[in-house]
């Protein structure tokens, strides 16, 4: 009786064993959460990626990458710091979440994220991007890998430009300075009968990445210094403001791009996904326009120095075994080609040099819209010729930022209105006034 006791838990232990190995290799997989930002819940390129990752490498190596929400980076980065703070009704954090740099900052604790040093080589992230890898190192730790990045680009409605270039002579080519373009948004005003020609998306990015360009410092240790460069980039951005050239609304510059309020405009180059081909103009009549994409203006002795945009991703730090899995998937979707391809659908840039140097072009070839075809041509003059700026880290910076962009327009919008009722005598008097009530409200 005995002997069979010990057969029978001997045969339980032998398949408890068995079970326990074949779970290792069929079983399960491990799966790991992701939060992004790319596309719709049904219409992702990302979430279509994921598909391709789980039914090859995947399913091969026993990793399953589920997408657990697709939202906007607010939306994310509000979820992010409601998790990590552990907010009453807050989700778990995900493994993987794309973020800003912002956003990490913010996190109580920034070592609940994986240093990816620690699983990429130091020759793996030599083929990245410099500049985005410096971005997404935050106090001499890489938490934010780069994986789509934007820059900013000028859009411009030719169809309408056309039109105003065949009274006045205006060219295309005026608009590579911002003296240029600005100068051209004061002859517009005057030529339309007082209708705004250029929005830009970030005022703040104008002026940070411009002062810089100026080789003069745009922050401070209390904030933004406000030097002799900020006056020199103030003067024709607000001069053309209180002229009437420069769209002062709120919400993004693709919508006053749409209704034909303004013919160009400055954003974030995957906001190509909101622009469309057709205006629909203030009494619903439409017009069929070509929309075209030029590299970001610069200041005729600055630096071509432009702005670098888009979320990366973090991996939360779990176990070995889960954060292995993480980065299979990463090193798969930043694959130079692949990578490539990804972009080219979203209207962002390959974060690696072979993606940008060797695939990009060939993405290039298989696109049908012109105006996706336009967009990518200016990205491939941007990376010969231009630098990527890279934001300071700072803990105010955001505050800055959204300070900054609320007091610029109030403070333009009331000048302007001030100069409609004064006329021109008082448009050098205001220029001065309204920069130093900006200064005043930052306490400088």
């Amino acid at each position: 009786m005995k002997k069979r006791i010990f057969l029978l838990a001997a045969l339980a232990a032998g398949l408890v064993l068995c079970l326990a190995a074949c779970g290792e290799t069929n079983g399960d997989p491990i799966t790991v959460t992701l939060w992004h930002v790319y596309g719709g819940e049904v219409n992702s390129p990302m979430n279509a990626l994921v598909e391709e990752f789980n039914r090859t490498v995947g399913q091969e190596q026993g990793i399953r990458v589920r997408v657990d929400s697709v939202s906007n980076s607010g939306v994310i980065h509000e979820s992010v710091l409601a998790a990590a703070y552990k907010d009453p009704g807050a989700p778990e954090l995900p493994d993987l979440f794309v973020s800003y740099p912002k956003t990490v900052l913010a996190l109580p604790d920034e070592n609940i994220l994986a240093d990816y040093r620690d699983y990429f080589t130091d020759e793996e992230l030599e083929g990245y991007l410099p500049e985005f890898v410096e971005e997404g190192t935050i106090h001499d730790r890489l938490v934010i890998l780069p994986l789509a990045k934007s820059t900013e680009i000028l859009f411009v409605n030719k169809t309408a430009f056309d039109r105003f270039a065949a009274e006045t002579g205006a060219s295309l080519g005026e608009l590579a300075t911002w003296e240029g373009l600005y100068a051209m948004a004061e002859r517009y005003a005057d030529w339309s009968g007082g209708k705004c020609f250029f929005v830009h998306d970030y005022h703040f990015n104008y002026f940070q990445v411009g002062v810089e360009s100026l080789g003069e410092d745009f922050f401070d240790k209390n904030g933004i210094a406000f030097g002799p460069k900020f006056a020199y980039a103030w003067e024709p951005y607000a001069r053309a403001a209180l002229t009437g050239g420069l769209w002062l609304g709120s919400g993004y510059a693709t919508e006053p791009l749409r209704t034909g309020d303004v013919i160009a405009s400055v954003a974030s180059s995957a906001s190509v996904l909101y622009y469309s081909d057709v205006v629909t103009y203030e009494d619903n009549r439409t017009e069929q326009v070509e929309i075209v994409s030029l590299p970001c203006p610069i200041f005729e002795d600055g630096e071509k120095l432009v702005m670098q945009r888009g979320v990366g991703v973090c991996t939360v730090k779990s176990t070995p075994e889960r954060e292995k899995a993480c980065m299979t998937f990463l090193k798969w979707l930043t694959e130079p080609e692949r990578n490539a391809d990804f972009v080219t659908s979203l209207g962002y840039m390959p974060v690696t040099k072979e993606g940008f140097d060797r695939y990009l072009p060939a993405a290039i070839e298989t696109l049908s819209d012109p105006m996706y075809v336009s967009l990518y041509e200016a990205f491939l003059k941007t990376r010969q010729d231009y630098t990527f700026y890279v934001p300071p880290q700072r803990e105010d910076y955001l505050n800055l930022e959204t300070h900054f962009e609320k007091a610029v327009r109030l403070r333009l919008a009331a000048g302007r209105a001030q100069y409609l009722e004064q006329g021109a005598d008082a448009l050098e008097p205001l220029l001065r006034t309204v920069r130093e009530e900006l200064q005043k409200s930052y306490g400088k």
